[in-house]
């Protein structure tokens, strides 16, 4: 049975990197693999900059209905 273990750790400024806590027995055959992480995504500050503005109606009366409850 081929088991998978995942972990994220950092590269010391000297170039080492450790592992520790591995789920296997000493002498027993790894395979290491190792890629650069994934940066994480960041939401953009303004997301609706440059998007198109649309005016409907822009000179129709803003809630006329509310002001008829209120008589």
């Amino acid at each position: 049975m081929q088991q998978t273990f995942r972990t994220k750790t950092l590269i010391t400024k000297d170039g080492k990197l450790s592992i520790k806590g591995l789920p296997f027995s000493a002498g027993e055959s790894v395979e290491v693999i190792i890629r650069r992480g994934r940066q994480p995504v960041r939401a953009a500050k303004y997301p609706l900059r440059g998007k198109p503005v649309v005016y409907r109606d822009p000179f129709k009366g803003v809630a006329v209905s509310d002001w008829e409850v209120l008589r």
